[in-house]
């Protein structure tokens, strides 16, 4: 997908904040699904063991067929990218590569873990890179680490359809059914950590200004240029090997209306932004839906091996298909807002501890399942992903069971998380 690009030429004042906020949500002639898929990496023999990133690489194939580009977060974590197209196409796509990845490691005696928080491993960078020094000093301990190096999630990126603020509303609205619905981190440090979805948790602990939803007033493009000024600034980028911190609290706005960064002595931060330094800012945000010309889901759980393409397609699904959405949005309303916007911070918070134990989520969550399963042969679906949906759906809709609640079940030996249906959770 392609997203915004920007200058390096000087800002003036807001009003081109909000021409770059308006810019991300402009609208799309194409459907398509972009899939972005984390992976926790394990031994297979001794899974509390921190696999160094060499070891990772070097089992990996030296070309995947699918097309899709690896990448590795802080803490060794590997990304599968896949590329954008029609949700068969892309599912298919990145499966394959999923599928070459794995048998590589395997042969390593490694194996890609399906859960979104390290269940057992203490967080420990392996990348130290300008970018993530910055982000780690501004983030802290211990959320920050355990973000940066023990968590693990599925991003679904959208186009925007003809009318963005309409995929907009949805993607919020529908939040936390399907963070309840997919929950799958409920254990740290070998031990429940009181969270269906513990990802979730962390994010929660995190600096709200650049975590928080996205205030929602009805003009998308004017609330992400607000959420974009409001953000404090993580660092300012000199050059590819250079990252400046700032540790003053000094937001965005700040630093456009002084044409310096508080604080003092930083050579990057004494001169005004440009165009550049806010496309870069926007990268160091993480709402749950982020616009980039097109939207970004990042409020979903790594899922168990068999059952990523579930979470992608019922995603999809509830928000690019109108008379499932249709259905979908209404099911949610006993959890919205009084005000206009989005879901309750509060459903959101409920939907990350319960899961789908929560009954009015649990509800909601049966009848946008069976929307997205009636939507999916209009989008393409063939029917072994439509069965795989009503096999989700029967596991874990139905009975209240998010994939969380498997994983603290007590298995034969001992490691729930490394067990379970089709090869186990990895």
């Amino acid at each position: 997908m392609i997203g915004v690009t920007a200058e390096s030429t000087p800002l003036r004042d807001a009003s081109e904040v909000a021409d770059f906020a308006r810019r991300c949500f402009q609208p799309a002639t194409s459907d398509r699904v972009g899939v972005e898929l984390e992976f926790l990496v394990f031994d297979r023999a001794e899974p509390a063991r921190h696999v160094a990133l060499a070891q990772v690489e070097g089992a990996l194939p030296a070309r995947l067929p699918g097309g899709s580009r690896v990448t590795f977060e802080p803490g060794g974590q590997l990304e599968l990218s896949g590329p954008a197209g029609p949700l068969p196409a892309a599912l298919a796509a990145l499966a394959g590569d999923v599928a070459a990845v794995r048998a590589g490691l395997r042969a390593s005696g490694l194996v890609l873990g399906g859960v979104g928080l390290d269940p057992v491993r203490p967080a420990r960078r392996q990348l130290n890179r300008p970018r993530y020094d910055a982000m780690a000093a501004f983030l802290g301990l211990p959320y920050g680490a355990l973000m940066m190096c023990s968590t693990a999630s599925i991003q679904v990126n959208l186009d925007l359809g003809a009318q963005p603020a309409i995929r907009w509303e949805r993607a919020h609205a529908l939040g936390p059914v399907l963070l309840a619905a997919f929950a799958n981190s409920p254990l740290s440090g070998g031990r429940p950590c009181g969270w269906m979805s513990g990802r979730q948790a962390v994010w929660n602990n995190l600096d709200p200004s650049r975590t928080a939803l996205v205030p929602a007033t009805g003009d998308p493009a004017a609330d992400w240029a607000e959420y974009l000024l409001d953000a404090r600034l993580m660092l300012v980028r000199e050059d590819e090997e250079r990252y400046l911190p700032v540790r003053d609290g000094s937001t965005f706005r700040d630093w456009l209306e002084r044409g310096r960064v508080a604080g003092g002595g930083m050579e990057g931060g004494a001169r005004p932004p440009t165009a550049e330094d806010l496309a870069y800012h926007a990268t160091t945000l993480f709402p749950p839906v982020r616009p980039r010309g097109w939207l970004e889901i990042r409020y979903l759980d790594a899922q168990h091996l068999s059952a990523w393409p579930v979470c992608v397609a019922v995603t999809h699904a509830l928000i690019s298909d109108d008379r499932a959405a249709d259905a979908a949005m209404a099911a949610v309303r006993p959890y919205q807002e009084p005000r206009e916007g989005g879901a309750d911070a509060e459903a959101w918070e409920r939907a990350a501890r319960c899961g789908l134990a929560d009954p009015v989520l649990r509800r909601a969550a049966e009848t946008c399942f069976r929307a997205a399963l009636e939507a999916l042969p209009r989008l393409g679906a063939g029917p072994g992903l439509v069965a795989e949906v009503a096999a989700f759906a029967d596991r874990h809709v139905t009975t209240g069971r998010s994939p969380a609640t498997d994983l603290m079940e007590p298995g034969p030996t001992g490691t729930p998380w490394l067990e379970g249906p089709n090869e186990g959770w990895l």
